[in-house]
């Protein structure tokens, strides 16, 4: 199992501000001002949060004009529920057997 291509997901969702945004985006595409309306930061803020959680590739942004949008990237969403299903599982292989 490769451990470390999690670790960048997790980070991010370590902080309660990115993981607030995540559920926001779990009813859709927002854009990044409607994002910013929820919270008492900048923008400068908001992009820092966003640069990470596109970063790790779990949110995708697109730019419609001057703003931005972003929306859960299902497949890496997808990817992350079955590591963590996985590990949280009893199983045949597991790393206590090694």
């Amino acid at each position: 199992m490769k451990y470390k291509q999690y670790i960048p997901i997790l980070k991010a969702l370590s902080d309660e501000t990115r993981l607030k945004i995540v559920d926001m985006l779990s009813c859709g595409e927002l854009c990044a001002c409607k994002i910013q309306e929820r919270f008492d930061i900048t923008q400068p803020t908001l992009s820092y949060h966003m640069k990470i959680l596109t970063s790790c590739g779990l949110v995708v942004g697109s730019r419609d004009g001057a703003w931005m949008h972003y929306s859960i990237n299902v497949s890496k969403s997808a990817e992350l529920t079955q590591f963590l299903s996985t590990i949280v599982s009893e199983k045949q292989d597991c790393i206590c057997k090694d």
